[in-house]
């Protein structure tokens, strides 16, 4: 899915053309490597999250923001509700 908005001003063509990959990280799990292999359609993998906890936005894999699941008319979208701790992140990747 693409997304153009308007070029806020003072940020350069050059700036603005820039693509940034965005992805929103769920939740987290480790499981041992045998039952990973095990694994087959229909698999449930259990994460670290509740149903309200908020995900993590990331920028070209780097956590820029946290933010909380929508959706609407079966489309689902992610509502920034703040700014990452890339500390936090990385404490939770241990």
């Amino acid at each position: 899915m693409s997304l153009t908005l308007p070029m806020p001003k003072g940020v350069s063509p050059q700036v603005a053309a820039v693509k940034v990959e965005i992805s929103v990280v769920l939740g987290r799990s480790n499981i041992p490597m045998q039952q990973l292999l095990r694994m087959g359609r229909g698999a449930v993998i259990p994460l670290d999250v509740g149903e309200s906890d908020e995900v993590w936005i990331l920028a070209n894999n780097h956590p820029v923001a946290r933010g909380e699941i929508s959706i609407s008319e079966e489309k689902i979208a992610i509502i920034v509700t703040g700014p990452a701790d890339v500390y936090e992140f990385m404490a939770g990747a241990a």
